[in-house]
C-alpha cells in the first residue's frame, strides 16, 4: 500500500498531512502577500518613469524568491530555525532575533489560518481530486484578504488567473456546471460594477474598486451564480457590522476607507464549504 492510498484509508492522517501541508505553505503566503504589493509598486513606478521620459533607477531584484527573507528594521537574514512556522514566532516571543522589532502578529495568524482551512478542506471534500482545487481557492482568497487589509488592492495578477483557473475547473463540474461558472463570473462582475456605478451617481463618490468587481466575478466562475447572492448577502452583513463597530469605536466621522475584498472572500469561503447546504435550507423554509 503506497503513501496516497493510506491517506486515502485515514481520513485522520489525510486531514493532517493537509493541515501541516497548509502550515508550512502559509509561510509562502506571508511573502506573496508582504512582496506581492512592494513588486506592483515597483512596476508602476517604472511605468510612469518611462511615461515622462524620466531616467529609469535601476533597483535591485525583487521578486517573490529574491531577495532572502530578512528584517525590515535590521536586515537581519532569518534563519531557517528562525522560519519553522508558528514555532519560531512562539520561540522569539513575536520579535526579531537581532534587534527585538516587533514581528506583526498577522505573519503566525495567515499560517495558522492556513493550516485550518487546509485541514477543513480535507474533512470536507476528503482526499479526492477535488481537493486541490478547493486548496487553491482557499489560498487564494487567503492572500488577497490580507493584501487588501494591508493595501487596499486586490492584484490582476491574482483574481485575474483565479478567475480563469476556476472556469477551467468547472468544465468538469467540479464546483458547478461550466453554464452557471460562466453566468456568474458575468453576473459577479456585473453586480458590484452595477453598485458602483449607481453609488457614485448619487454620492459622486467611488464606493469600491474595480479589483472588487473581479473578485466577486471570480468567486461566481467558481462557484457558480446560485450561491452569488449568499456571498454578496455575507459579504455586506458583516462589513456592515464591522464598518459599524469601526465607526463607533474608533473613526467617528464615519469618513475611513474600508476594504471590501476580506468580506467578499469570507463569504467565497462560506459558501465553498456550507453554500449548498445553506441554499437548500432555504429553499425548504420558503
Amino acid at each position: 500500500m503506497n503513501f496516497l492510498n493510506v491517506l486515502q484509508a485515514s481520513p485522520v492522517l489525510s486531514i493532517s498531512f493537509v493541515a501541516i501541508i497548509g502550515l508550512i505553505l502559509g509561510s509562502f503566503l506571508n511573502v506573496v502577500i508582504y512582496r506581492l504589493p512592494e513588486m506592483l509598486k515597483r512596476e508602476w513606478q517604472l511605468q510612469c518613469a518611462e511615461l515622462h521620459g524620466e531616467q529609469i533607477k535601476v533597483l535591485p531584484v525583487f521578486n517573490l524568491a529574491v531577495p532572502g527573507s530578512g528584517c525590515p528594521q535590521c536586515g537581519h537574514k532569518i534563519s531557517a530555525l528562525e522560519n519553522i512556522p508558528i514555532i519560531s514566532y512562539l520561540f522569539l516571543r513575536g520579535q526579531c532575533a537581532n534587534c527585538r522589532a516587533r514581528i506583526p502578529i498577522s505573519y503566525p495568524l495567515v499560517e495558522a489560518l492556513t493550516a485550518v482551512l487546509s485541514g477543513l478542506a480535507a474533512w470536507h471534500f476528503g482526499f479526492s481530486a477535488i481537493l486541490p482545487a478547493a486548496l487553491i481557492f482557499i489560498w487564494a482568497m487567503i492572500v488577497l484578504t490580507f493584501i487588501d487589509l494591508n493595501t487596499q488592492l486586490l492584484p490582476d495578477s491574482i483574481t485575474l488567473p483565479l478567475l480563469w483557473i476556476g472556469l477551467i475547473i468547472n468544465l468538469n463540474n467540479s464546483f458547478a456546471d461550466i453554464h452557471s461558472a460562466v453566468i456568474g463570473a458575468v453576473a459577479g462582475y456585473l453586480t458590484l460594477w452595477s453598485v458602483f456605478w449607481l453609488f457614485k451617481l448619487l454620492t459622486g463618490k467611488e464606493g469600491m474598486g474595480y479589483g472588487d468587481f473581479k473578485l466577486l466575478a471570480a468567486i461566481g466562475a467558481w462557484l457558480g451564480w446560485q450561491l452569488l447572492p449568499l456571498v454578496i448577502l455575507f459579504s455586506s452583513v458583516v462589513g456592515a457590522v464591522v464598518g459599524s463597530v469601526l465607526i463607533l469605536t474608533v473613526n467617528r466621522s464615519g469618513n475611513a476607507t474600508l476594504p471590501f475584498g476580506p468580506y467578499l472572500a469570507g463569504g467565497g469561503l462560506v459558501a465553498l464549504f456550507w453554500g449548498s447546504q445553506i441554499n437548500q435550507a432555504y429553499l425548504a423554509m420558503f
